[in-house]
């Protein structure tokens, strides 16, 4: 997508291109998101960014009006393999935060001079000025919906002192921590204000981009669900999800609500006490957008046809379908775990997918087409936790059931029916060593086997497959889900290359058809 083309989809403020790219406007000095609602600014005056990072470190703050940094994440993330896409992914996971940067390359397998020259050289900044924006959006939604301390909220944000907190906060949004809170306090006073408490939770907003297919996702929870470890209760179309988590500074419980919120309706949620929480790890251009017409998604190259047949027409996903969010409320045992807990909640929702990408590709398709067009915007669930998901992916709900009751560890306060976290791989792996079940979580638990988000696909698909008794079907499920890969072809089907690099959302529109078990 040339300069040119994204200029057109600021004039139109397609809500589309969303975290796909940033502006700024050299005459404000603040950089918005595509669809801001402000008066357009002069051709001349606006500079492009690919992620918000870069744009905060050419000196922007981020606009009050628009709040870039609320937008959905990149899907190119989940799409690319390569070290920047890897690294990436961690840094939305928090990993620089708690490893350092020489943490990080040692994960990616690359120097800490070979991670900075290539995330400078692709995104215009480099890990800890990824880390730093992120930093940034995790204190501003503390600040606006919880009660906590400032102090406090500076250290849980992962800043190393309270006064480079107030540097960032100052450059990155033109205010002090203080006005920032003051802000989000309705006229009755700060102690009126709906924010969060320890026993109420975080009260946060899921952002999403295009259609989304929220009840298929809430079925196949509740299809799936552990008891202890998940409930999912209320009538469908308003059903809420819980669930308990592991996070690397304490527990969580989490609560997302299946009924969508409309971008359509859009209010202040600071003037509500309710933060909207995107994909912490800036965004890019996906290379799928270039020379593609201003605020058209890219088309597969050819449709599947069969002799005597015609191509479809390809899907439009209409622009009448901005986004919206899923209401969700986190209670954290510790607040440092924020960032890393909604970025796994994005990945179990698939939260940040390309709709438009997806079903114009996909919908191209013969056999596809009218699957595309009966459900737009359908997403491909991932995990909130990598390594439970490849054990219940191979031992079923059942047995998964059984394995929370013997090993799981319980929680210091239980929350009604969820009274215990999923046990960890080590804990299998020492209690039951043996069979296929033992073999998965030996590996798991020696390293053999990675799964974190800056995993390599390719080697953990080989390294799963190595292993006694894991059959193909299996690992394809892990691969898709907790691996997150976009691009899993469905297991007995023959793909076409046309599906890729969707392959995994093709399985979930032929599933959803009943094509596909």
């Amino acid at each position: 997508m040339d300069a040119d083309t994204r200029y057109e989809a600021v004039r139109s403020r397609d809500a589309r291109f969303d975290g796909e790219f940033f502006f700024a406007v050299e005459t404000t000095g603040i950089y918005c998101r595509p669809s801001c609602p402000a008066v357009t600014p002069k051709r001349r005056n606006v500079r492009f960014f690919a992620t918000a990072a870069a744009a905060q470190g050419s000196g922007f703050r981020a606009c009050r009006r628009c709040r870039p940094d609320a937008v959905p994440g990149s899907a190119e993330w989940n799409v690319r393999a390569d070290v920047v896409g890897r690294a990436m992914r961690l840094i939305g996971d928090g990993i620089v935060d708690r490893e350092g940067v020489a943490g990080l390359a040692t994960r990616l397998g690359y120097s800490a001079r070979q991670v900075q020259r290539q995330l400078t050289a692709e995104l215009g900044a480099g890990p800890v000025a990824l880390a730093r924006a992120q930093r940034a959006h995790t204190a501003r939604v503390l600040l606006q919906t919880t009660e906590l301390p400032i102090t406090e909220i500076a250290f849980a944000s992962g800043f190393a002192s309270v006064r480079q907190f107030n540097d960032t906060m100052r450059e990155v949004y033109a205010a002090t921590p203080s006005e920032l809170r003051a802000a989000t306090a309705p006229r009755g006073g700060r102690g009126t204000r709906r924010a969060g408490t320890p026993s109420a939770g975080i009260p946060l907003r899921l952002a999403y981009r295009g259609p989304y297919q929220a009840g298929l996702v809430f079925d196949l929870l509740e299809r799936e669900a552990v008891p202890g470890v998940e409930d999912l209760g209320g009538p469908p179309g308003r059903r809420t999800y819980r669930r308990t988590l592991r996070l690397p500074h304490g527990t969580a419980i989490v609560a997302v609500e299946e009924r969508p919120g409309s971008a359509g309706r859009r209010t202040s949620t600071a003037r509500r006490g309710v933060a909207t929480a995107a994909a912490p790890a800036p965004t890019v251009v996906p290379t799928s957008a270039v020379a593609v017409a201003p605020g058209a998604a890219p088309l597969a190259s050819a449709a599947v046809v069969g002799p005597g047949t015609s191509a479809p027409a390809p899907v439009s996903v209409s622009a009448t379908h901005p986004g919206g969010w899923l209401d969700a409320r986190l209670h954290l045992t510790d607040p440092r775990d924020l960032t890393t807990a909604v970025q796994r909640l994005r990945r179990l929702f698939d939260l940040d997918a390309d709709p438009y990408a997806v079903d114009e590709r996909l919908g191209a398709d013969l056999r596809l087409a009218p699957l595309v067009a009966a459900r737009p915007g359908l997403r491909s669930p991932g995990a909130a936790d990598a390594e439970e998901l490849a054990v219940r992916a191979l031992v079923g709900p059942v047995e998964a059931e059984r394995l929370v009751r013997r090993y799981g560890k319980a929680l210091d306060a239980p929350c009604g029916s969820l009274t215990h976290l999923f046990p960890e791989a080590a804990v299998l792996a020492e209690a039951e060593p043996d069979g296929i079940l033992g073999a998965l979580t030996v590996a798991l638990a020696d390293g053999a086997v990675r799964l974190d988000p800056g995993a390599d696909r390719d080697e953990a698909h080989e390294a799963l497959l190595g292993l006694p008794g894991l059959d193909a079907r299996t690992v394809a499920v892990i691969r898709t889900r907790a691996l997150g890969d976009p691009d899993v072809a469905p297991p007995g089907v023959d793909a076409p290359e046309s599906w890729r690099p969707w392959r995994s959302y093709a399985s979930q529109y032929l599933r959803a058809a009943g094509e596909l078990e």
